[in-house]
């Protein structure tokens, strides 16, 4: 089965009880890019709390989701032509755990620094770095990465169009030209378009390989704005899970660390997620839960989300509660191939809500001037040790990685997979060295 094939071929271990997928889902879970996810804050960064997601277990988080809701579409429909199709358990587990392993630290600041940095070589993002790591970077297969099924990789290609397809060139990265000295991104045009980065256009091709010209044509399709980037149109059945999981986990969890942590005031959420948006869960809560709400359902909700911790987590449940179980399927017009023929999505009374409450996070959360301090520290770093890694890379780049020069890679290219793939505090080390550290060198 094509599907099931790997880059690299490998010989199938005797005495092993593993599906392809099992296997998948522990390369993604045993390796270093995994693992440095402990390290990098899903999108607050306060220290030494032990409260906060950080994109470790974020993804874990998204995983599970994720194997909710393919559990989830078998038992709502379990006659639809899709449901054969439907990823196993630990395939869609390794997908959706693999979704952020290409975001750099300190989040989209860092992204925003890295695309500015190679803006001549390629640019960078997130997606795409994560298409790299698992195909090249990762350590498992020589030159093969990570070395996962193709159906693994189909569903980790998030937008599948290349960097130069997807960039509009009317856009240029650069400076702001408007500061009194001190040099600051233009950040809106140094912002990546979503795609998959042109060095893996072979892994790519690789990838879609079983498909039809025509089905391939429409799956790289892309919609072009004139004053944006161009946005790819279409995604895999696997991927359009892993993205609604990812939705869910944004919206609703990242919610609740803002609520826990008084970030956020009522007045600010009634103003974002209105009753107007909430008519689904608001009657989902009113039925399952009769007299609970007495006769102001969206007053008790919003009581409930403001509350303690216990309440607060109940409301929170019963949110996922009413979400996941919606969950669809919906057809695509134009392909063969069902894997693209098909996607899950979620009906318009749910969709509305998850949206509102992500559109509350980003606009309360993600754009409060505390965490835009946070990114623009982040960013400034980034493209210092960016730099002086560039200006010196046989100085500056520690002797493993420097081995990769030697062996034909873009120095650029080189130094971008270094930076990206560094945890917060070994950014913030690395610009930044402890007194400790300073004393240890003097002496």
């Amino acid at each position: 089965m094509p599907w099931l094939e790997r880059r690299t071929e490998e010989k199938a271990k005797q005495n092993d009880a593993r599906s392809p997928g099992d296997v998948d889902y522990a390369r993604v879970v045993h390796s270093g890019s995994f693992r440095r996810l402990q390290g990098k804050t899903q999108i607050l960064n306060l220290g030494d709390s032990d409260f906060y997601r950080t994109r470790l277990t974020h993804s874990l988080e998204v995983a599970q989701i994720a194997g909710g809701l393919v559990k989830q579409l078998r038992f709502n429909d379990p006659g639809h032509a899709a449901v054969t199709h439907l990823p196993e358990h630990s395939l869609i587990q390794a997908i959706a755990c693999t979704h952020d392993l290409g975001h750099p630290p300190f989040g989209h600041g860092g992204e925003v620094a890295l695309n500015y940095c190679t803006r001549a070589d390629g640019g960078f993002e997130g997606n795409g770095q994560t298409l790299r790591i698992l195909s090249r970077l990762e350590k498992f297969a020589a030159g093969g990465g990570s070395n996962l099924t193709r159906e693994t990789l189909l569903g980790v290609l998030k937008y599948p169009v290349a960097y130069s397809q997807a960039r509009n060139s009317s856009i240029e990265a650069g400076l702001r030209g408007e500061t009194s000295g001190i040099p600051l991104l233009n950040r809106e045009a140094c912002k990546p378009p979503k795609c998959y980065l042109d060095s893996e256009a072979d892994v790519v091709d690789w990838i879609l390989s079983p498909l039809s010209q025509t089905d391939r044509d429409l799956f790289q399709a892309i919609d072009r704005t004139g004053t944006k980037h161009y946005k790819a149109r279409h995604k895999s059945l696997a991927c359009s899970i892993m993205d609604l999981a990812d939705d869910v986990s944004y919206g609703v969890h990242d919610m609740e660390d803002a609520l826990a942590l008084r970030l956020v005031d009522r007045a600010a959420f009634e103003a974002h997620v209105s009753p107007e948006h909430c008519q689904g869960v608001l009657d989902y809560l009113g039925h399952a839960y009769p007299g609970e709400y007495r006769n102001d359902v969206y007053g008790g909700m919003v009581e409930r989300l403001f509350g303690d911790g216990d309440r607060r987590k109940h409301q929170i449940n019963r949110l996922l509660n009413y979400i996941i179980p919606s969950v669809q399927f919906e057809e695509v017009e134009g392909f063969y191939e069902p894997r693209l023929r098909y996607r899950a999505t979620l009906p318009d009374p749910v969709r509305i809500f998850v949206n509102a409450i992500k559109d509350f996070v980003y606009a309360t959360v993600i754009r409060s001037p505390s965490v835009q301090h946070l990114e623009l520290k982040g960013q400034m770093m980034v493209i210092a040790v960016f730099e002086v890694m560039k200006s010196e890379p046989k100085s500056f780049l520690p002797i493993d990685i420097q081995t990769r020069l030697d062996g034909g890679d873009s120095a650029i290219r080189v130094i971008c997979d270094y930076v990206s793939g560094m945890t917060d505090t070994h950014l913030l080390r690395t610009y930044c060295p402890s007194s400790e550290h300073l004393a240890q060198i003097a002496a």
